[in-house]
């Protein structure tokens, strides 16, 4: 039998796939040049492999050849090759290559590739299975395992023992690439489904068995294994994608097999060679010669085996790796980079050495995620054995540069594997990073992905902390880290952290150290003592880091989550965290709670140091207090608390000590007696303080700088802990409003006075309002007194805070305005649902001056020009950032009250006309409130867009005249934004066809509101305002546009008689209104084309004769079909060639309308195609000459009424008298008559979405 040859590269070959009988019998000649069409779908680029046609050169490949002819033996097949089972319903395309004879021959009970595929048994049983069938008849055997292989390919044919005694390699890889499945590109190595999903595992394990079943006896015994080597190099080699994916994968599974049989002959010759040495040097009388004999014999029967298997390694490397490493499927190269990285790992004599290493170097650099991680897990492998690292020096001298690099990868888990690698290079090969590297990798511990940050941290702990922290060993014997290592841990920490300068918040530093060094962190003795100690020797900065460590690490043991804004991928915690987690907590809440009292007394007095420390409370176990018996601590906690808040008066400290009071405030524990007198003890302190100061400030006419200092200080106390506990009883709402009233009538009153006073009236309100909504819901009614009241402190209070928006000072206009927004919120009409209608008195509607004023304030506060952001880094920057989220949360409080309808909707035109000229700053809170805005009522939105243009249109014109209005660049900006507002109807252009219809009348009717004074040439000076109104024309209808320009002209001839030189607006209107506009929108180019029909018309039509237009047009000759959409997204078209359009730019542009259906009996009329053609006039009404062609197969009823809606819209815009029709009406007839057309119809009303920069908006 002839040997299967390698060939360098499958003939390219173009005959169609023949298709015959399933037991048709077919030949195929050995020296046949035919050639066959690779299914397009399989095909690569030519790109593939480059140089890859011819892939087995001359210097590699013919060497291989010739040991491939040389090693070969010809065998006749015994008997017929069995094939598998014929399904009694074959799939259509489907196709056996059998031979001679083989009807009368019976199928495997299993055939070999669904078995693998199912992958039920035993894989070792199933290879034993085949190779006792092999040892029956090795032709029909090796047949069935190269078949096998094909099958894998996903190919649909196999290969005969015809095929296998007359055809070439090349030939056969021919043949079967003709039989190759054209209907998917799937095939079972990336087909999905779940019986699939194995296949790859079940396959590469078939090959491990198979060689692990054959390396004692058939693998040099006769097993044709050059032949199949042969046969997958050249499979290999295929552009069929399918065909070179499974034989490569097959191919470096057989050669990493080969590799293990290798290596187990390297240890046999190892030991052979031992036995041998201590054979020969025994004396004369003991030695045996037949002893020596039979090692010598069995050493060259080794070296034997070790040559073939050599030769088929080396085959298999020459044939297929070096090729196939760079290949353009990342999935091949991939698995070339996978196994050879196993390799070095298991045969590190043979393979761990430069002339191997140099491809995972090269391919570092590969574009594709996957193989670059290949890469480094490969290299992972390698540098984590500290004997295979002495062999890697000049691989990691040549390489370093890239590897290090790699830290920064765009892909997160790229960058995770090259931090863990360059961490296995610092622990295992010394001095070989240098400081400078380092330095690179540093900054990746605060980085947002948390994996990546973690990596990073643990390299920062080998590098800075091990060597001088770490456990030693003494005596064979690890001691326990002692208490000075520990504090050179935090001293090392605060080093790092303060003089890198790297970031301002060392939780995400911690969270980093975390998985490679929790337990030192978990060490909160040494944390407290070293903040206690009073030589310490620690600066202010290091103080402050400390202590933040030592709440962020309180914190990471008690929450187990990072810190906010860095990703993890996990969802949960498994229930070993959560028992680690829950005894972290107790024991931290145990040393902590007697330490927390003399912490805050040794930095009371330092407002940066003693707000982390009342966080730590919230991570606490607070039951401890009262199991532990530890209730003096918490008595010393409340003291030291109380000196807290009445030291400070920054929001910080008071904030996280109102926190920590209302922790403790919970009715359930059983100190809460305790809490409770403690906090009633601070608010009486604090409410004296108040009402003494207050009436100092109301008597005298003149306050010093202290006292001022000592009322703000004493109201922004009560304020903070107004917002966390119920402060009713101390009745602070009528002092403050007496307060609020002298700063509103008099202006003497301070505004560091002010500010929290208007805050603590709000709170209060609040409060009572929680009050009668808990009691509503357990009585019947809710004291009608108690609502009147209520309702009465709201409205005085919204009085307050209106004259507070005309106040000087900036920052007090903000917080009433802050304040106003959210109290019109919480008393909107939506406060009543939920079964809470007993508070229906409380609702409040704002007055027309009070909206006028929060638009007016709005305007001056929000919508202003900032100075430019420089790099971000100085405090200039950080301040104009911070005021900008001011701006930006006075925007979205009163975008908040348009859409809960507290506001008129129209005064969202102050918003929406700043879209275009504000899009940077806040165009994300504009878009979501003009999306909700239109789905609550479109029509209502439309207007709201129209009247935003007018708006800024009327302030331009005053500003500038209207002499070269259009000319200006705030108009350019004008018709930017026109654009956007036409943008964001969407594509749905029978929705909003009633809308964009009224849209453009009613804009007909602004530019032509004022007309021109008398006798004079000069155009209304809202005329300019067409040319804005040109940018929603697209969004219309083409019979619409018609109608459009008939209005138009009839409200001209209103004002004036037509200039001699046509004013520019309405020119360019017109021209937005032409149907060259609207085929190019609608009809653009480079789609199929479609066969034509000519439509044949009245060749002139008669001046504001509508009725009879609109008759003539229905004797149109011939209607072109539409053709039926088989996708949801509308294909572009060809122009329609033979369209003439009477235009004064003489263009001929395609055209596609949307027209109504003829009768069959209409259709039948008019087979052949025609060429049509329409004169256009502009100005006139020509309704009848702009009616569309329709789809064939639609009945006379439905273009009837089609015909009576375009009359009576056209004549609605043509009277006087009926001006204010409702279309919306007119549309849902429209609507009705739609329902019986066909959706290929509806498909063309769409405006093509390509067309459309929807992302703009």
């Amino acid at each position: 039998m002839p040997t299967l040859r390698s060939s360098s590269s499958p003939s390219r070959v173009s005959s169609p796939l023949r298709r015959t009988a399933g037991g048709g019998q077919r030949g195929f000649s050995a020296s046949s040049s035919s050639s066959v069409s690779v299914p397009y779908g399989d095909r690569d680029s030519d790109q593939a492999s480059q140089g890859d046609s011819d892939s087995l050169s001359a210097d590699e490949g013919s060497d291989f050849e010739e040991h491939l002819r040389r090693n070969v033996k010809k065998r006749a097949a015994k008997r017929p090759l069995k094939t598998t089972p014929v399904a009694k319903h074959p799939k259509k395309g489907s196709q056996m290559v059998c031979g001679h004879g083989q009807k009368d021959s019976e199928p495997p009970a299993v055939d070999l590739f669904d078995a693998v595929k199912a992958a039920k048994s035993d894989m070792q049983s199933l290879v034993d299975e085949w190779l006792d069938s092999y040892k029956q008849d090795q032709d029909a055997g090796f047949l069935e395992l190269i078949n096998f292989f094909i099958r894998s390919c996903g190919c649909k044919g196999i290969v005969t023992p015809e095929m296998f005694k007359k055809m070439s390699n090349s030939e056969i890889i021919r043949h079967l690439t003709e039989q190759f499945n054209e209907d998917s590109g799937d095939y079972p190595l990336t087909a999905p489904g779940p019986s699939w999903k194995k296949f790859q595992g079940s396959f590469c394990e078939f090959v491990k068995t198979l060689v692990y079943q054959c390396q004692y006896s058939l693998l040099y015994d006769g097993f044709p294994m050059d032949n199949l080597i042969s046969l997958l190099t050249g499979l290999s080699d295929s552009q069929v994608r399918a065909f070179r994916h499974t034989s490569t994968l097959a191919a470096m599974k057989l050669m990493t097999s080969l590799v293990r049989v290798a290596l187990q002959l390297s240890l046999h010759k190892d030991n052979n060679q031992r036995q041998y040495e201590a054979e020969r040097n025994k004396g004369p009388g003991q030695r045996a010669p037949e002893r020596l004999e039979s090692l010598l014999e069995k050493r060259k029967e080794l070296q034997e085996h070790q040559e073939e298997i050599e030769g088929m390694m080396n085959a298999l490397f020459r044939g297929v790796f070096v090729h196939r490493y760079r290949d353009v499927l990342p999935e091949i190269r991939a698995i070339c980079i996978e196994e050879i990285g196993s390799w070095m790992q298991s045969y590190s004599t043979s393979f761990l050495t430069d002339s191997y290493l140099k491809y995972i170097g090269w391919t570092l650099h590969d574009k594709h995620r996957e193989v670059r991680l290949k890469c480094l897990k490969a290299l992972k492998g390698l540098y984590s054995s500290q004997d295979l690292t002495a062999r890697l020096e000049l691989f990691t001298s040549r390489f370093k540069d890239r590897m290090v690099s790699m830290a920064m990868d765009r892909e997160y888990d790229v960058a995770v594997e090259a931090v863990k690698l360059l961490t296995l290079i610092l622990k295992n090969m010394e001095g070989v990073l240098t400081d400078a590297d380092c330095v690179g990798i540093y900054p990746v511990v605060y980085a947002s992905n948390r994996a990546l940050a973690s990596a990073a941290g643990e390299f920062l702990y080998w590098k800075l902390f091990y060597p001088e922290c770490e456990t030693r060993t003494v005596g064979g014997r690890e001691r326990r880290r002692s208490p000075r290592a520990q504090r050179t841990f935090f001293h090392l920490l605060l080093s790092f952290f303060v003089e890198s300068e790297l970031h301002d918040h060392a939780a995400y530093l911690v969270d980093s150290l975390w998985d490679c060094a929790g337990s030192q962190l978990k060490d909160w003795e040494s944390l407290t003592s070293l903040l206690l100690e009073k030589d310490q020797n620690l600066g202010d900065v290091q103080e402050s880091t400390l202590i933040e460590i030592l709440v962020s690490s309180v914190r990471q043991a008690s929450e187990g989550h990072p810190p906010v804004g860095r990703i993890t991928g996990r969802k949960g915690l498994t229930p070993k965290e959560r028992k680690i987690q829950a005894d972290d907590r107790v024991k931290l809440t145990e040393h902590l709670i007697p330490l927390l009292p003399q912490l805050l007394a040794k930095f009371s007095a330092d407002a940066e140091k003693v707000a982390p420390l009342l966080q730590l409370l919230k991570y606490f176990d607070l039951n401890i207090y009262c199991t532990r018996r530890l209730e003096k601590h918490l008595e010393l906690f409340l003291q030291q608390l109380q000196e807290v808040v009445v030291k400070h008066a920054e929001p910080a400290v008071l904030e996280a000590g109102a926190h920590a009071l209302y922790l403790l405030c919970n009715p359930e524990f059983t100190f809460f007696s305790r809490v409770d007198f403690a906090r009633s003890q601070l608010m009486d302190l604090l409410t004296d303080r108040f009402q003494q100061e207050l009436e100092e400030l109301l008597q005298s006419s003149f306050l010093d700088e202290d006292e001022v200092y000592s009322l703000a200080a004493t109201l922004k106390r009560l304020s903070a802990f107004y917002n966390a506990h119920d402060l009713s009883r101390w009745e602070l709402y009528e002092p403050c409003c007496r307060l609020l009233q002298k700063a509103v009538d008099t202006g003497e009153v301070p505004h560091q006075v002010i500010l929290p006073a208007l805050t603590l009236v709000y709170f209060s309100i609040l409060w009572t309002l929680t009050h009668l909504s808990g009691s509503g819901a357990s009585q019947a009614l809710s004291p009608q007194k108690q609502l009147l009241s209520l309702k009465g402190r709201m409205v005085a209070f919204c009085e307050l805070c209106q004259s507070c928006l005309s106040d000087v000072d900036s920052e007090i206009q903000e917080q009433a305005f802050v304040l106003l927004s959210d109290l019109l919120l919480i008393f909107s009409p939506q406060m009543i649902v939920g079964g809470r209608d007993f508070l229906r008195p409380l609702v409040f509607f704002p007055e027309a001056t009070l909206q006028s004023e929060l638009a007016s304030f709005l305007m001056d506060h929000v919508f202003i020009q900032p100075g430019e952001l420089g790099s971000g880094h100085s405090q200039e920057d950080h301040l104009q950032i911070e005021q900008l989220h001011q701006r930006r949360r006075l925007l979205a409080g009163f975008c908040k009250l348009l859409l809960y309808g507290v506001l008129d909707m129209d005064a969202a035109s102050d918003v929406f006309k700043h879209y275009s000229k504000f899009y940077k700053d806040y165009g994300d809170i504009i878009k979501e409130t003009l999306t909700r805005v239109r789905q609550i009522d479109r029509s209502h939105c439309s207007q709201i867009l129209l009247l935003s243009l007018k708006q800024l249109y009327t302030e331009l014109l005053q500003e500038q005249g209207p002499q070269g209005l259009n000319e200006l660049p705030a108009f350019g900006e004008m018709r930017d934004l026109a654009r956007r507002f036409a943008l964001s109807f969407g594509p749905q252009q029978l929705q909003n066809r009633d809308l964009v219809v009224t849209l453009h009348k009613e804009g007909i009717k602004f530019s032509l509101s004022e007309p021109p004074p008398p006798g004079s040439s000069s155009q209304p000076p809202n005329l300019a305002f067409l040319e804005l109104l040109s940018e929603f024309s697209p969004r219309l209808f083409h019979q619409d546009k018609q109608l459009l320009l008939s209005y138009l002209e009839k409200c001209l001839q209103r004002i004036s008689q037509s200039p001699a030189c046509p004013w520019g607006p309405v020119t360019t209107y017109c021209h937005s209104l032409s149907p060259v506009e609207n085929t190019a929108e609608t009809s653009p180019q480079g789609c199929p084309r479609y066969k034509k029909r000519r439509t044949e018309g009245p060749s002139r039509r008669q001046r504001g004769d509508v009725s009879s237009s609109q008759e003539e047009s229905l004797q149109l000759n011939s209607i072109p079909p539409t053709p039926t959409l088989t996708s949801t997204a509308i294909k572009r078209r060809q122009p329609l060639r033979g369209l003439e359009e009477v235009e004064e730019e003489g263009r001929s542009e395609p055209e596609l309308t949307q027209g109504q259906p003829l009768s069959g009996n209409q259709r039948s009329r008019f087979s052949s195609p025609q060429h049509f053609q329409t004169l256009l006039n502009p100005s006139g009404p020509g309704l009848g000459n702009r009616l569309t062609r329709a789809s064939q197969g639609s009945s006379l009823k439905s273009t009837m009424k089609a015909l009576l809606f375009a009359t009576a819209l056209s004549l609605s815009l043509m009277e006087e008298d009926e001006e204010e029709l409702e279309i919306h009406e007119l549309s849902e007839e429209w609507q009705e008559t739609d329902k019986h057309t066909s959706p290929s119809e509806h498909g063309l009303d769409l405006l093509d979405s390509t067309e459309l920069n929807l992302e703009d908006f």
